[in-house]
């Protein structure tokens, strides 16, 4: 019994220990989303510019 619960430890250890994440992917995930902001922002900026300046001076002439 003292063998299984010796063995058991020893991969669980070895699985907390070995762990260590895909730092990686995240950092690529992280990228790639950034750049698609940036991109999706610099298409949708003048079109948001309009719409934004058409409801200021709806507010103003009231």
């Amino acid at each position: 019994m003292n063998n299984i619960i010796a063995r058991m430890s020893a991969k669980i250890s070895s699985k907390v220990t070995d762990e260590r994440g895909d730092v990686p992917g995240w950092v690529l995930i992280t990228l790639m989303t950034a750049g698609l902001v940036v991109a999706i922002w610099a298409i949708a900026a003048p079109a948001l510019g309009t719409v934004f300046d058409q409801a200021i001076s709806r507010v103003v002439s009231f």
